[in-house]
């Protein structure tokens, strides 16, 4: 049963019409905001764990190796000043 008011009539046309548009709009700031992280998160770049332990290990084991020959270092400069006196 249709409504005789034509006022009524083009009423419900608005409102179906802003509904749409309203729909639309979401779906479009939706994307917009999904491609904006998209573009964010393309940037970083990201490492593995397996990777990141990798490096650590490594990093550790010259850490080791600096600290060794900062000793042994020291004990050469000891042994040449006993050597100049």
């Amino acid at each position: 049963m249709q409504s005789q008011n034509p006022i009524i009539a083009d009423l419900v046309k608005l409102v179906n019409s802003a509904a749409g548009t309203m729909a639309g709009m979401t779906r479009e700031a939706r994307e917009s905001a999904r491609e904006r992280l998209r573009e964010a998160l393309g940037g970083i770049d990201f490492v593995s764990r397996e990777e990141f332990e990798a490096v650590k290990a490594m990093a550790s084991k010259a850490r080791q190796q600096a600290d060794a020959l900062e000793e042994r270092l020291a004990a050469l400069e000891a042994q040449l000043a006993q050597k100049k006196k």
